[in-house]
């Protein structure tokens, strides 16, 4: 790789190839200091393109084929692993997965205000903060069970209790780094997007065969459904106003990855003290980002208009960071982990499946 790239650009490149991959951590500062920022835009530009490119054609399938487009993102960019491989394109790759990643989740508080989730009553907010509780807490003691790692249990009960692929890439962020950590988040990303899918498709059955008025109906489809696409598709096929009420539940879902994504922060920064990860465990800048916004949209500050462009770019952002963390994974290497993964994250979603049903069945 070093006869593809010039000294300048190597060092870029050392800037964003770290353990830490999703981290946005540098290396010790001379390096990176020496690199112009003209220099940087050279090193990065080839594989942030590429990433560019590889959302908009899933962003096109997506549009034409009624699939999600975080999964076509994730397949198109696997296909395309050699980029990985190929020296002019890996520090853009790199800055795609993280950089990128890091924005596009930060933007996802433009859509939030307070207000949203307090109109909702406490009932739904108290059964939405036990499930995403109980569900990261059921995915580590299971993940032990079946002999994965507690990190992996963390991952996938985020993500299947918060809020899908973007849960999944916020909490990898600040989770210990390893050498399979970044196919453990294609692994959690691909899994929670398709069994996202299928809830859609299952879910208004099950709320049909409860006989759940359109406010339970609401409130459990936005409690259990992983991605906001799909809680939207799944709620207004049923009626207005359970779409309504399901998108704020689902919401509500989303601002908990705030507090959350804080709390893994901290035990992570913790659990490093006394060794050399103490001093490298990030403080996740992009999580202020995420309050402020949504703080500022509580108060009225942000239009309209502009939280719909947030939210537009954010989704376009995190497509991009997608392709990305694709491009760095093979097939090959998705194929060794097995079933239990996968079973892991079937389970968490009958876990927090029920829990909600039989909160919204009693509830009174």
């Amino acid at each position: 790789m070093s006869a593809t790239l010039d000294p300048e650009a190597l060092a870029t490149h050392a800037q964003y190839v770290s353990l830490e991959a999703m981290e946005g951590l540098a290396p010790p500062e001379p390096a990176s200091a020496r690199v112009s920022c003209l220099a940087r835009i050279r090193a990065i530009y080839p594989g942030l393109l590429a990433a560019v490119v590889i959302g908009l054609a899933a962003a096109w399938l997506s549009q034409h084929y009624t699939a999600p487009v975080m999964l076509f993102a994730l397949l198109l960019g696997m296909a395309s692993h050699f980029l990985h491989e190929e020296g002019r394109c890996v520090a853009g790759i790199e800055f795609a997965s993280r950089q990128v990643l890091r924005v596009g989740v930060s933007l996802l508080g433009a859509r939030i205000t307070a207000a949203q989730i307090l109109d909702l009553g406490l009932m739904p907010i108290a059964t939405v903060v036990v499930g995403v509780a109980s569900t990261i807490g059921f995915g580590v003691l299971v993940s032990k069970r079946l002999g994965l790692s507690r990190s992996f249990g963390v991952l996938s009960g985020g993500a299947v209790g918060i809020c899908g692929a973007s849960a999944a890439l916020a909490v990898a962020s600040v989770l210990p780094r390893d050498r399979d950590s970044e196919r453990d988040t294609i692994l959690a990303v691909v899994t929670v997007t398709a069994l996202s899918t299928i809830a859609m498709i299952t879910y208004p059955m099950i709320a049909a065969a409860f006989h759940l008025d359109h406010v339970r109906a609401g409130i459990f489809l936005g409690g259990t459904i992983h991605d906001v696409a799909q809680v939207v598709g799944a709620g207004y096929t049923i009626s207005p106003q359970t779409g309504d009420i399901a998108t704020y539940v689902k919401l509500l879902r989303v601002t908990l990855l705030l507090p959350v994504v804080f709390a893994i922060a901290v035990l992570v920064r913790r659990g490093a003290k006394g060794g050399e990860g103490a001093a490298k465990a990030p403080i996740p800048w992009f999580l202020v980002g995420f309050a402020a916004l949504v703080a500022a949209n509580s108060f009225g500050l942000i239009p309209k208009a502009v939280s719909a462009a947030a939210n537009d770019l954010s989704r376009a952002l995190l497509v991009t960071a997608i392709a990305a963390l694709g491009m760095k994974t093979s097939f090959g290497e998705l194929a060794k982990v097995g079933w239990r993964p996968v079973a892991l994250m079937v389970l968490e979603t009958a876990w927090v499946g029920g829990l909600v049903l039989l909160a919204v069945l009693f509830w009174k």
